[in-house]
Order: C-alpha cells, then structure tokens, then sequence
C-alpha cells in the first residue's frame, strides 16, 4: 500500500476545487490529479470552519460550508498556544493552521495566501508551505519523474530579446519601472547580458540581467563595495515556471560568474513584499540586507577571492555565507559516497556536460544547488557541514563532485522521506516506497562542484585513500581528503 502524504489544504485552495462554477487552472487541476493518483490525503483544519462561519453573507457562507465539508477535516489538532486575547480572529486562524503544521498533523501546507506563507517562513516552517505552482511541482517530481526536466540556464546578449519586448512575459516588470522599456533597449545598446530560461515551448519563462561594476555605491546612506562587484539588476520567474527552482539556478550562474571573474560582492534590489520568495532565497544563499536604495532594500553577498579567516562559524554557516567556498578542516569530517551511474546521471544532470561539453552550451547552468540523496549505508555518523565526495561506481569509478551536508536523518517512512526532500528530490515516489522497507538515510546537501579531472580508483588505491571497491559510505582522514583533492587537480 503506497504511504500517503498528508497535506493540509488552506480554504483558498478547497474552494477552487468543489466551486463546480470555476474552471480550474492547470497547475490546480493537475495538482488535485496527481493527489488523486498517489493516494494522498487533502484535508483542512477546522479553524477554516469559523472562519467561514463569520462571514455575514449567508449564501456565500453556506456554498463554502458546503464546500469545505467535501473533505475531511483535520482530526483533534492541538490547541495553538500562540494566541492570545488581543490576537485578530484571522491571525488566531492562521495561527491554529500553522501550529497543526509545527506539530506535524500534515506533511506540509498548501496555501495561496502569500501573508500566510510570510507568517510561515517567520516560524521556520516555509520548507514545508507551497503554494499550487510548488505544490504540483513536488506532486509532479514524485509521481512523473521522467516527464520533468531539470532546466537549463542560458546566458545571452539582451539584444538578442529586444524582439520578445512587449511579450506579457515583461508587463510586470514594465508596471514597477517606469520607462523599462527605454531602459531595456539602452542597456542592448551597451551590450549587457542576461541569464534566461524558455519553457517547453520556447517562450520566455526566467530572466536575470546582470553587469560588473567597480566601487559601487549601493545605498541611500553611501555604502560603497569595494572592488569588482557583480550585480542583479532585473531578477524574474515567470508565474509559469515557479517551482522549478530557477531562482538557484540564477544565482548558481551568479556564483559562478564572480569566482570566474574575480567579483569580491554580489548584490541585488528587491522590494522585500513583492519579492518575498525571491528575498528567502538570497538570505539562503549568504546575502545580507545593508540598507535601502530609493524604494527597495539591497541586499550584498560577500563573495571573497579566497576563503575567509572567520572563527566563530559553524561550517555549515560557513557554506552558506561564502559558497562556493567551503571548510575542510580537521573539525569537519569527510566521507567517501558511493553512488551508482543512474542515480548519478539524474542527481547530477550537468555533470556529464562539463566533462564532455556535448549536451550543454558553453556558460549553460543545468543544475540546482541543494539536492537530496537517500542510501542504506550503514553509517550514521555524518553531521552538518561536512564534506562528501561522490564516487561514481560500475562506469567511471571515479570520484566526480563535492557536496557539504546540510541535514543528516535516518526514517523508514516514505512519507516522512517525501516530505524531507520535497523541494529538492529526484527520487520517484516508487523509489522512495522501495527505499523506505528498510531504515533510509536522507542526507540533505549542497553541491558545490564537480570536478573536471574526476580521480579515478586506481589512484585512490595507488594513494592509499582506499583499500578496495567502494561500497559503502566510507570516512576518510584528512590526509586522505588531500589525496583526492590532489588527484582531481582541486
């Protein structure tokens, strides 16, 4: 019997489900679909009922009563010790909601209400609220793995999309730039790039412009950047294509680009209530707020030529403020992971283009950043910030990438492993339900690179890093590490 997920389901979306007078959008429809499909439980939570049942239009509080009782509700959830006398009624709801969430009533929460989603996110609980567009994305991950594409990030001249300008695609950036239209065609002029990404169609779904800049100054109150600075200037994911995780992409593109070109920062404008994805995300990845520039916050990653000298810092924190860099000390431990050649080729899609330059372009992007793998490996060691080395067995044999662990668990439910890796798997539900007989390790990370002279087994034995085939998840010493990282090159 296939595990279900529980997800608990906002009225904004149930309404749309059982309104038989609204025709559903595709991503709502295809997400109730694969719900359906996989057997997963949707439920609500029964502070939806009194929210609903203070609404003083009778009619339209009886068709949504008679709506939400469709489905289940959500069985005796704690009380939500949150609230308090002077808490709002629709904040004591949204609070009730979440707290299920918290005690882990649901898998995960799916909500089109982006205050919700912001109230979420400031309770440490956003990694597990979606909105449908997410939503059926993870659906579509678990239940049609080979009919999803990771996406390909190209990097182009802007003129080469002065033609698509008055494309929908930019009307929302046309609306919060007054004269972006003149603005667009100067910077064509000026021979500015940008990052992109088309949809299976061809059109346009993602852009970000970007531009090298010397000693900038990037805030109302001066601040300057000193040195080589890359910068963000137009940053979009189109509706269509949110939920691919095309923002990391840009920003791995980004991360790319200024270790190649020596840029010591990295910034970017945002309007932090429109953009509150987008603003997660770069605070994800190590940027800072460091003050307001006209209307928007700006925020700044250091991104330092060599590692810096930061005591203090756990080597997890360290990872996520100054990646690509990364700790190797002897305070970290190092693992030898050995993956087999189907699992490598879609845990790392871009792997096989940078070791032959045939499937990708040249300054392609073609894979994100945090990414899961689950084996049965004995050990139970790993902790966060730690290094991994994958080794690729059966063809290569050969040690390809580096990652550094983010989060380390060992579940025998598939629905929990689901739910771990939901933003990054690319594991079947199939595969999970086979994997989860037996205690599964789930090891959340983060790729920092492949490298371009994989070290090969010979070597590692030659070098006494091992004494034979690679078989399971094997800690190696410091010395060891050094070995291999002298065998790629690194």
């Amino acid at each position: 019997m296939p595990k279900q997920l529980t997800l608990l389901l906002d009225t904004n979306v149930l309404i749309p489900l059982q309104n038989s007078y609204a025709a559903l959008g595709d991503n709502l429809a295809n997400f109730h679909r694969l719900a359906l499909v996989g057997g997963h439980k949707l439920v609500y939570h029964p502070a939806s009922i009194e929210d609903f049942e203070r609404d003083t239009d009778l009619g339209r509080r009886a068709r949504n009563l008679e709506h939400i009782r469709r489905y289940p509700a959500l069985e005796r959830p704690a009380k939500c010790p949150w609230n308090t006398p002077t808490t709002s009624l629709n904040d004591a709801c949204d609070n009730e909601i979440l707290y299920a969430l918290e005690c882990d009533a649901a898998h995960a929460l799916v909500t089109e209400d982006k205050g919700l989603r912001s109230k979420a996110r400031a309770r440490g609980l956003g990694h597990r609220t979606y909105n449908i567009q997410t939503a059926e994305d993870w659906l579509r991950r678990l239940h049609q793995p080979f009919d999803v594409v990771l996406p390909n990030i190209d990097d182009v001249p802007l003129h080469s999309l002065t033609p698509e300008l008055s494309d929908t695609f930019f009307g929302s950036l046309r609306e919060g730039y007054t004269g972006f239209d003149d603005w667009f065609r100067r910077k064509a002029r000026e021979n500015r790039k940008a990052w992109v990404y088309r949809d299976e169609t061809g059109l346009l779904g993602a852009i970000c412009v970007y531009d090298v800049q010397t000693d900038e100054v990037v805030t109302n109150a001066g601040k300057r950047l000193n040195g080589k600075a890359l910068k963000l200037c137009t940053f979009k994911v189109g509706q269509n294509v949110r939920g691919r995780k095309i923002g990391e992409l840009f920003l791995k593109a980004a991360f790319r680009f200024g270790t190649e070109n020596a840029c010591e920062h990295i910034f970017i404008h945002a309007d932090v209530e429109r953009h509150a994805y987008l603003v997660d995300l770069l605070v994800d990845f190590g940027f800072e707020d460091v003050g307001s520039y006209e209307a928007d916050r700006v925020f700044v990653k250091q991104h330092p030529i060599t590692p810096p000298d930061t005591a203090g810092l756990s080597a997890l924190e360290f990872v996520r403020r100054f990646y690509p860099h990364f700790r190797d000390g002897h305070q970290v431990q190092k693992f030898l992971v050995p993956i087999q050649r189907e699992f490598h080729r879609i845990l790392f899609p871009d792997y096989q283009a940078l070791q032959s330059q045939l499937f990708a372009p040249q300054g392609s992007v073609g894979n994100a950043i945090k990414l899961a793998y689950l084996c049965h490996s004995a050990s139970k060691q790993i902790r966060p910030g730690d290094v991994l080395l994958f080794y690729r067995s059966e063809d290569e044999q050969a040690v390809t990438s580096l990652g550094v662990v983010e989060q380390f668990a060992v579940l025998n439910d598939a629905a929990s492993i689901a739910a771990m890796v939901s933003r990054r798997t690319v594991y079947s539900i199939k595969e999970i339900e086979d994997m989860a007989t037996r205690p599964t390790k789930v090891i959340l990370f983060r790729l920092v690179k492949h490298f371009p002279a994989p070290a090969p087994l010979k070597r590692l034995l030659d070098d006494g890093v091992v004494a034979g085939n690679i078989q399971s998840i094997t800690k190696i010493s410091d010395d060891a590490f050094s070995r291999v990282l002298a065998a790629t090159g690194a």
